[in-house]
């Protein structure tokens, strides 16, 4: 990686990180990892003490003799020390953009190609970049059952509320008109999804240790794609409650 990219780092990650560390737990991590002390490489454009910190710190890695895989691997060890869950993926996000490949920008990758429904991206992002993909899975089908709840104006639970309110005949959330073979199908299928949801994924996660119940990341993704789709109906859907209901 060439100097440029480091002095990009050097700033960038500096501006992001100026409020959420200080002097000394950015002089304790840089101590635990480097075996130098910091150079000044002043700048004006750097007005926090904490970020200029930071900076001087990753431009000193730039100048020691050392090939380029333990430069990077030092820094991604400075940074992780540095670094909160709640700002790891802006780090993540300016290492990806200075040609820096790491095991969290492609997770990242991962998930962000999959266009998730939003309240997938907003509920579970963190827990999946931190790899709680248990917990991820866990936190989409609570959401879905949750909303499924408020827009059926339902207090049943689980596999019950699902069959219920999608129900073709006399559910009150509505993807279809259900007037044909083919859309009492539709939305007969959309509540057995639903219901399969509860009784594979929402029941298991409520009721398992999670290290009873491994999820992987594939089965993660897959999954949260899986409720992504069901969020979606639900946005779809309309509330009607026909005379007989």
């Amino acid at each position: 990686m060439s100097g440029m990219a480091y002095r990009n780092i050097a700033i960038q990650v500096g501006d992001a990180l100026k409020y959420s560390t200080t002097l000394n737990g950015i002089n304790r991590a840089a101590k635990s990892v480097f075996s130098f002390s910091y150079e000044n490489f002043p700048n004006d454009s750097i007005t926090s003490g904490r970020a200029q910190r930071i900076h001087d710190w990753v431009l000193t890695l730039a100048k020691q003799r050392m090939n380029d895989d333990e430069r990077k691997r030092l820094l991604l060890k400075f940074l992780k020390l540095i670094t909160s869950s709640n700002d790891a993926e802006s780090v993540e996000n300016i290492l990806s953009q200075a040609g820096f490949i790491t095991e969290g920008a492609e997770s990242l990758k991962r998930f962000s190609s999959r266009a998730f429904h939003a309240k997938i991206t907003e509920h579970c992002r963190k827990l999946y970049l931190d790899r709680h993909y248990f917990h991820a899975v866990f936190e989409a089908a609570k959401i879905y059952h949750k909303l499924v709840q408020e827009k059926s104006q339902s207090s049943k639970d689980g596999q019950a509320l699902m069959l219920e309110a999608w129900s073709p005949d006399k559910g009150v959330l509505k993807i279809t008109r259900c007037e044909t073979e083919t859309d009492k199908n539709v939305q007969d299928g959309i509540g057995f999804l639903s219901a399969g949801l509860m009784r594979a994924i929402r029941n298991p996660t409520a009721h398992e240790p999670a290290l009873h119940w491994p999820i992987s990341e594939t089965d993660c993704l897959e999954i949260l794609t899986f409720i992504s789709f069901l969020l979606r109906k639900l946005d779809e859907s309309v509330y009607y409650k026909g005379a007989d209901s």
